[in-house]
């Protein structure tokens, strides 16, 4: 588990609470907002192991926080006392992370039979608002942090907000998401926002690389996740490479000549994606793992696009799928930058129209049609 001074990529973010842990009335909550897999949960832990640690240390900056003077104080775990190791095995009982599926840990056998879709008012009640009300057991304090705080309902984020407001003493609440705008006004108007960036797409590949990707794979997944290294990690564990390649190779193939089978073979590795989520997370509900997987093929759909209008506009950028720049070259001769820009908005309205139910295969076979001839078809 790493100290606040390990954080690679977030200098800003390090700052600002290294700044505010030596105040005397600092921050009790937080929201961390930025990309997925840029380090928001890894700065969470960190803070929450110096704050909880019962023998903190100091060393000065040198250099390494480059928003703070070389003079400053960083503050860190002693990595020894009984706290540290409970954070190190992930077993601190002043420590809570919490997410949806804490659902199926909830008393309530009613809370445990739900398939998950987010984060109820049952949970966060449960594990955050009654939970910060008992004694801290290390003396310390205790940490809550809500994973995809995005995820909870607005009543879960109402009955939250005395919590958040005027939390008992030694309680810090740290709320992760991507963007302020997907929690309440309210919610925001009581926290302390850190704001993180995307990490360079030069170190997402080489820690990529040395996880064992292959480095044209480990570039591709760093540039289209805009240097988010949980993500490309994830997905790249997930075996997709594969996929995309096939993909973009049928969708180059796509301007010279029918390709019958394309709708079909879209529609079977969306539910491929779904079935493979719901393996690996028996909790979550259909509905959600179809609507994720559908958002990753769109995705990568709409990334071959974008990397068309790029080159067709002539626009000096580094394409994403530099792996197969001679099939983005291929699609960029069929297209202009204009209508490859509409495409990339169609594609966008069709995961609005899968999403309402519309007859999937019948979706697919206008993604098709509109990746062949540009065209804004409707269902």
């Amino acid at each position: 588990m790493l100290d606040l001074a390990d954080i690679v990529g977030q200098d800003a973010a390090v700052a600002q609470l290294v700044l505010t842990i030596g105040k005397a009335r600092r921050p009790h909550a937080y929201i961390f907002a930025g990309p997925v897999g840029v380090g928001r949960r890894t700065t969470a832990e960190a803070l929450a192991k110096v704050l909880l640690c019962e023998r903190p240390t100091q060393s000065t900056n040198s250099g390494r926080i480059t928003q703070l003077g070389d003079e400053a104080v960083i503050p860190a775990a002693c990595r020894q006392c009984t706290s540290c190791r409970a954070m190190e095995l992930q077993t601190h009982a002043d420590y809570q992370l919490v997410t949806k599926e804490l659902a199926r840990y909830s008393a309530d056998p009613d809370v445990r039979a739900r398939k998950m879709q987010g984060l109820g008012i049952e949970v966060v009640r449960e594990f955050i608002i009654d939970a910060a009300g008992r004694r801290s057991a290390f003396g310390r304090g205790r940490f809550f942090v809500v994973s995809q705080a995005q995820l909870m309902s607005q009543p879960a984020q109402n009955a939250l907000l005395k919590t958040l407001e005027e939390p008992p003493p030694d309680v810090t609440l740290i709320l992760i998401c991507q963007s302020l705008t997907e929690l309440l006004p309210t919610t925001r108007s009581r926290c302390a926002v850190v704001r993180f960036g995307p990490l360079p797409v030069e170190f997402v590949a080489r820690k990529l690389v040395e996880g064992g990707v292959a480095s044209a794979e480990a570039r591709f997944w760093s540039e289209y996740t805009q240097g988010s290294l949980g993500r490309s990690q994830r997905l790249a564990a997930a075996g997709l490479y594969k996929t995309k390649c096939e993909l973009l190779q049928r969708l180059a193939e796509l301007t010279e000549s029918v390709d019958a089978d394309l709708g079909d073979w879209l529609n079977r590795q969306a539910e491929l994606l779904a079935d493979a989520t719901t393996v690996t997370d028996k909790q979550l509900a259909r509905s959600l793992a179809t609507r994720q997987g559908t958002g990753l093929l769109l995705g990568l759909l709409a990334s071959v696009y974008k990397d068309a209008m790029v080159s067709s506009a002539g626009w000096h950028t580094p394409l994403v799928h530099a792996d197969q720049a001679d099939k983005i070259g291929r699609i960029a001769d069929a297209f202009t930058a204009e209508v490859a820009a509409d495409v990339v908005m169609q594609l966008a309205r069709y995961e609005q129209l899968l999403w309402r139910n519309v007859n999937p295969k019948t979706v697919w076979d206008n993604v098709v049609i509109t990746c062949a001839t540009g065209a804004p078809l409707d269902v």
